[in-house]
């Protein structure tokens, strides 16, 4: 009998260890991928120069135009300026393991409109320098980098609510944060923010990394300590805190006065359809449009009613100023 009561204690105690280590094994995983993507690699500056220089030209359905480019406060802006004078500019935040290059093709969303495009933190200038580059911070740092560039915008002469943001996955979390920071300084609205598929937080995603596109059974014991210990574990590799990726913390007692589109995904197992809902609910004007997919997948779904919905709440909130 003590025997086995023995046997038990130690398969007990085998099983606990088995399961720890597992988890910290996740959680390091977590830790690793939410400050450097492991599938990030910054395109050579002659293949970003050509797709710049296509965009430049247009097609049929894009008029084109021209590139300026100016540094300030650490960051490079690009924007292309329309032949016809435009009513706004789009500030366009690219997402996870992205940057200025992998967002740029989506300034083909607002023709009659100037784009502007930059990469948080210059962190793909570092890379390609061979440099120590910056690491992600999942939103707290890269959302400051947009209301600096909203700012200096508007110190140039562009009123705040000509401005749009529009932002797919970690960039629609990034364009969430820097908004609610930019109503928070008594500066007023922006023109409009249209957002896809945005993850909560960064403990909100790192859980969702383990969980992956299927459940298993070992889930519920392992992936929601792996978010906490790995989002906590990057934020401190990062110099920032948890709470400040936590998008609808950082919303709480907010009514945005913005105008806001909001593409919720409603099969996503990345960016929780319950968190957009409850994200749109922090908009007093909001249009949401939900379609049976991923996020990042709703334009393919959509096809040509994507780019209309776009065109149709940017015509509408610009011609409402």
């Amino acid at each position: 009998m003590k025997r086995r009561t023995a046997l038990t204690a130690w398969g007990a105690a085998i099983a606990v260890a088995a399961w720890a280590g597992f988890t910290a094994y996740k959680s390091h995983a977590v830790a690793m991928e939410l400050v450097n993507p492991p599938f990030y690699r910054p395109q050579p500056l002659e293949v970003v120069s050509r797709t710049y220089a296509e965009l430049a030209k247009g097609d049929g359905s894009d008029p084109g135009g021209t590139w300026s480019t100016e540094e300030f406060d650490g960051l490079q802006l690009w924007t292309l300026h329309r032949a016809k004078p435009s009513k706004g500019l789009v500030l366009l935040l690219h997402g996870f393991g992205d940057d200025r290059w992998g967002t740029s093709p989506a300034l083909k969303w607002f023709p009659d409109q100037d784009a502007a495009i930059f990469t948080y933190r210059r962190r793909d200038d570092a890379l390609r320098a061979g440099l120590n580059a910056p690491l992600v911070t999942f939103g707290a740092r890269e959302s400051e980098d947009v209301a600096r560039v909203v700012r200096h915008l508007e110190a140039k002469g562009l009123v705040r609510n000509r401005i749009l943001l529009m932002g797919r996955s970690l960039g629609a979390s990034v364009g969430l944060l820097a908004l609610a920071q930019l109503e928070s300084d008594k500066g007023g609205p922006l023109a409009g923010l249209i957002w896809e598929g945005a993850p909560a937080s960064s403990r909100a995603f790192g859980e969702a990394l383990v969980r992956g596109p299927k459940d298993r059974l070992w889930h519920a014991m392992v992936a929601p300590l792996a978010g906490r210990f790995g989002s906590g574990w990057a934020a401190r590799k990062g110099g920032y805190f948890v709470r400040d990726t936590d998008v609808l913390a950082r919303m709480d007692r907010l009514t945005l006065q913005t105008p806001a589109l909001c593409f919720l995904a409603t099969e996503d197992r990345l960016a929780s359809p319950d968190a957009q809902r409850r994200m749109a609910d922090h908009f007093n004007t909001v249009r949401v449009l939900e379609v049976p997919t991923w996020h990042l997948n709703c334009s393919t779904l959509l096809g040509p009613h994507y780019a209309r919905a776009i065109r149709n709440f940017t015509d509408d909130v610009l011609e409402a100023r």
